[in-house]
């Protein structure tokens, strides 16, 4: 496994795996001491709480055709926007539960974060 930063470099990267096995799961999404982390293919990426500036839920609907007809699937995400607003990653998200759940969680963890989207001019 390996671990990709997508901010600055974690000073002990010795550790990281370490954290990241004991680090508390929720979807994808790992919340560690220090870092969140998400897995996608054989990387893990992370983002240490510090580096975060606002984080978000994303809902997209996604069109599909069911047995009984056609409807929609709400699809969740996590984004997670660094310092100077630019989104890092959108990680997808099992269901709403899960996401606010998440949301809480990041809410203690990373208290200088903005919560909610940003504002549309």
């Amino acid at each position: 496994m390996k671990f990709t930063p997508l901010t600055s470099p974690a000073a002990d990267s010795d550790g990281l795996a370490d954290e990241y096995k004991s680090a508390r799961e929720i979807g994808l999404v790992r919340l560690g001491d220090r870092q969140l982390y998400f897995k996608k293919g054989l990387r893990v990426y992370y983002v240490p709480y510090e580096d975060i500036g606002r984080l978000f839920r994303r809902v997209v609907s996604v069109p599909a055709r069911l047995c009984c007809g056609k409807g929609e699937l709400n699809m969740e995400h996590l984004v997670v926007c660094g310092k100077d607003e630019r989104e890092l990653a959108q990680i997808q998200l099992p269901d709403t539960r899960a996401a606010r759940a998440l949301m809480e969680q990041l809410r203690t963890v990373a208290p200088q974060a903005e919560f909610g989207r940003p504002v549309q001019i």
